[in-house]
């Protein structure tokens, strides 16, 4: 045990000796937290700018005008259709309704018509006018149907429908959802470094071979078995330290909820902290020097962090993609933080952690079949 201890110090210590590796490995995981919070920290309620081109100016015109301007974050401009273009291409309006001559009668005639949105901002913009403006007109459509062509019946519904009262209760409700894709965000970010790291510690069993550091330690009591016990003891310090750190700045100084208690979210990110160090072990004991170790690093950790979501929601991909997902942990570690967001009790999710203990658990017992099938002179078990 003390052989392992005095590995273990001694590791640390020459990592940690270059300032620069304390940047590396504690100051870039809280890089995750800033991206995040300066992508999703200035979501927030907005006021949609609609201007208007009313050219029919006759009655059924004029209260939908008055209806749009009584909608919540929506601010009415009155436009004319000569700076209708200038208005749209310089942003200060989202989007323009033109209500061209006729239209009143298109709604009189129960067919809407003689009407456009024009914006350049897309479906997202126009989606949002759609949605009230066509159902305002379906109503007052069916008015117009129902007084089978009676104008002042008409006028008469329409007055009655505008000045009816309905009892409605409101109640506002917080949005959790900015906060749940910070949280994902950091973390995938996180589960990115804590590969790296993980793979930066795994090379050094490599490269104190190849300067023949590890032949003069076998000199001594220590063994092979010590010296990569000492190595993931190191990995997971690290790492645990990385964790530590990204909560406490989550929490206590972004002070961002992650609607999942932090003793459950430490416990998820140690569980991925040992996939960690088993796949960089695996990836280790297939390699015969430090720069194919980083090569084949290089070709799983990112495209399986990409593919996996880290980076983007996964639900934005190909089903394809989807699938082949799936069989990434980083995946199975968002959708178990993902579930507890969404409310699940923490036990009922044995069936992720089942397939992350057996990630973890096939990862080690591929690269201890691997090393101690070779029986080269530059392997160690």
């Amino acid at each position: 045990m003390q052989d392992i201890l005095w590995l273990i110090k001694k590791t640390l210590s020459v990592t940690f000796r270059k300032k620069t590796n304390i940047i590396l490995y504690f100051g870039i995981p809280l890089i995750g937290i800033i991206l995040s919070f300066l992508i999703y920290g200035n979501i927030g309620q907005t006021t949609l700018k609609v201007g208007i081109v009313n050219q029919d100016r006759q009655t059924i015109a004029n209260d939908t005008v008055e209806f749009i301007k009584h909608l919540n974050n929506v601010h009415v401009t009155q436009i004319s259709e000569d700076t209708l273009n200038d208005h749209i291409t310089s942003g200060e309006v989202d989007c323009a309704i033109v209500l061209n001559q006729g239209f009143s009668q298109s709604v009189l005639n129960g067919n809407p018509d003689h009407i456009e949105l024009v914006s350049i901002k897309g479906a997202q913009i126009t989606g949002f006018v759609k949605s009230y403006l066509y159902q305002y007109l379906d109503n007052i459509t069916a008015l117009s149907k129902a007084a089978g062509g009676d104008s002042q019946a008409f006028s008469k519904m329409v007055a009655d429908y505008q000045q009816s009262h309905f009892k409605v209760s409101t109640q506002s409700l917080q949005d959790t959802s900015k906060n749940k894709d910070m949280t994902n965000q950091t973390v995938g970010f996180l589960l990115m470094i804590m590969l790296l790291s993980a793979g930066n510690f795994a090379e050094i069993i490599i490269k104190e071979k190849e300067n023949r550091t590890y032949f003069r330690l076998l000199s001594t009591p220590i063994n092979a078995r010590k010296f990569v016990l000492s190595n993931i003891a190191v990995n997971m310090i690290v790492m645990l330290a990385q964790i530590i750190i990204t909560l406490i700045f989550i929490t206590n100084v972004f002070h961002i909820d992650m609607h999942v208690p932090v003793w459950q979210m430490g416990i998820i990110l140690l569980l991925f902290a040992l996939i960690a160090v088993g796949l960089s072990l695996m990836i280790v004991s297939f390699s015969r020097s430090s720069s194919s170790a980083g090569a084949l690093q290089n070709l799983f950790f990112t495209p399986s962090c990409m593919l996996a979501g880290c980076f983007w929601p996964v639900e934005i991909m190909p089903k394809s993609l989807q699938k082949v997902a799936d069989f990434m942990p980083q995946r199975w570690i968002l959708d178990t933080i993902s579930k507890l967001q969404q409310g699940s009790h923490f036990g009922s999710l044995y069936l992720n952690f089942l397939i992350l203990l057996a990630f973890a658990g096939a990862f080690f017992l591929i690269a201890t079949y691997k090393f101690g099938k070779n029986n080269s002179v530059r392997n160690f078990v």
